[in-house]
């Protein structure tokens, strides 16, 4: 599988569970630690793009 793919799969996994937790808690402390994540896995996926456009 493309990087490019699995990224957005990693993302939209993260995000779905992102919603989850705070749908059930918002002052879940396990809220940060996966947004962090995803800003992770945002910027990757950004710089990943970065580099297709430039080639």
């Amino acid at each position: 599988m493309p990087y490019k793919v699995r990224l957005e799969q990693q993302i939209e996994e993260l995000r779905t569970r992102m919603y989850e937790i705070y749908n059930n808690n918002p002052t879940d402390d396990e809220l940060l630690k996966i947004s962090q994540e995803l800003d992770d896995l945002l910027n990757r996926f950004s710089e990943q793009r970065k580099y297709q456009c430039s080639n």
